[in-house]
């Protein structure tokens, strides 16, 4: 185990250093006005013997600076003898324990045994973790919340039959996955899956995307193109943000819900098709219908079975685990070894409120893993928003006793109060609310938001 000597007399400490490295401790000493913090990286220290003179205990602040640092660190304090106060108050901001100078071999033995201990239990425990969050992984999915355990069930019943599925929840919370998923359990599980993100195709060419052309259906058609329902045929296709998909466009869509066979734009044949239809969307396909954008009878064929995914603030408990899957997804992507994450950063994950739900989630450890220097990830390599809000919900509920909100006026300030948090950068408010940039535009020319 590596450890580190920090002192300004170094040489009261060289038969100490002796004694330490002869029972297998990889010692090293730095005095304080030396860069030791290069040391504790560079060495991988796990123990620091942190001499103090009478003048330096006040407030502790090199402790403190050793903590901040690396909160994981024991810290073992030599000083002179100071009021148990004084001790308690060492313990705690961090302190191991505090030994009064001159220090004795036989005083500090136990000291240490107990942190050889300690540090073989973390390592039990984090090898336990490790092998318990896999245990709740189930299909790639992650999850221990109730909610989730009925989603597998439920993944895991309707598969083998070739209905359509409807995958209901917020943006971010995994419905491709879910998609995924059925597919893989279903029959076509050796065939094709083809993703359709209805949000990134131009309204003008939903027909022509899902369903194809053939040469000279319109300017510029100068060869026969195959849509994505004849890609997806023997398999299946997956229709995310379904509630995007234009009305002119949704009778096509019910005749090969119906009919297994569609037409080419410009052709006057029907092509037969076999494709398993899992869609899903993050709007109120009901409210849509009254609106006149959503054919009910389409609703009613598409929504066989529905899906319901609950957003991550329904399922904290499921934060640890997910976290820990994607520490391991971008420490194999970015060639790091961070080993976890501090108790502070993750009492600021579970306290924050998660609009932009999994993938938000994902996003902010991607990037902790990448401003991670240490072993473990702290609050510091956290998003700033997420540091700010550690204690308190993103967005106040409304108060009761306030003016009761359409739900269009709820979802326009919260997108202004992410543009404002973000100095309304459109690719951060977009990540944060879980949405692509085109869909943020819709939505900012929706609530007539200037951009």
């Amino acid at each position: 185990m590596n450890l580190l000597i920090i002192a300004d007399k170094l040489d009261d400490y060289s038969l100490l250093t002796e004694y330490l490295t002869s029972k297998g401790f990889k010692t090293s000493t730095s005095s304080k006005k030396e860069d030791f913090y290069s040391l504790i990286r560079n060495k991988e220290i796990k123990i620091i013997i942190l001499d103090l003179t009478k003048e330096e205990i006040g407030e502790f602040p090199l402790l403190k600076e050793i903590k901040n640092f690396d909160p994981l660190i024991e810290v073992i304090i030599i000083g002179t003898s100071v009021p148990p106060s004084k001790m308690a108050e060492s313990i705690k901001l961090g302190a191991t324990d505090y030994l009064a100078r001159p220090l004795e071999i036989e005083v500090l033995q136990p000291v240490l045994k107990k942190i050889q201990d300690k540090s073989l239990l973390r390592r039990e425990t984090y090898q336990l973790e490790k092998a318990l969050a896999e245990s709740y992984v189930f299909q790639g999915i992650v999850g221990k919340n109730p909610y989730m355990l009925e989603v597998f069930s439920l993944i895991e019943r309707v598969a083998k039959y070739s209905v359509s599925v409807l995958i209901t929840g917020e943006t971010g919370t995994g419905k491709e996955m879910v998609a995924q998923a059925i597919h893989s359990l279903s029959p076509h599980q050796g065939k094709k899956i083809v993703i359709c993100d209805c949000t990134a195709i131009p309204e003008t060419l939903f027909e022509s995307e899902l369903f194809g052309y053939v040469k000279g259906a319109f300017t510029g058609a100068d060869k026969a193109k195959d849509g994505l329902f004849k890609e997806a045929d023997g398999g299946t296709i997956f229709l995310d943000e379904l509630g995007e998909i234009p009305i002119s466009v949704q009778s096509k869509l019910l005749r090969v819900l119906e009919e297994h066979q569609f037409r080419p734009l410009g052709s006057n044949k029907n092509v037969d098709v076999e494709v398993r239809v899992i869609s899903a969307t993050s709007r109120d396909l009901k409210e849509d219908i009254k609106q006149g954008n959503f054919r009910e009878d389409l609703y009613h064929r598409i929504n066989v079975f529905e899906i319901r995914l609950p957003p991550l603030r329904e399922r904290k408990e499921d934060i640890p685990l997910l976290s820990r899957r994607f520490l391991g997804k971008f420490n194999k992507a970015y060639k790091k070894n961070v080993l976890g994450i501090s108790q502070r950063a993750q009492k600021a994950l579970l306290d924050y409120s998660w609009s932009g739900n999994v993938r938000q989630l994902e996003n902010i450890i991607e990037r902790a893993v990448m401003l991670c220097q240490e072993k473990f990830i702290d609050i510091k390599d956290l998003d700033h928003y997420l540091r700010e809000a550690a204690t308190e919900e993103e967005v106040s509920p409304p108060s009761p006793t306030g003016p009761l909100l359409r739900l269009d006026d709820v979802e326009k300030n919260h997108i202004l109060e992410i543009l404002k948090r973000v100095n309304s950068n459109k690719q951060k408010a977009a990540e944060i609310l879980g949405l692509s940039r085109q869909a943020l535009y819709r939505k900012l020319k929706k609530h007539e938001i200037p951009f």
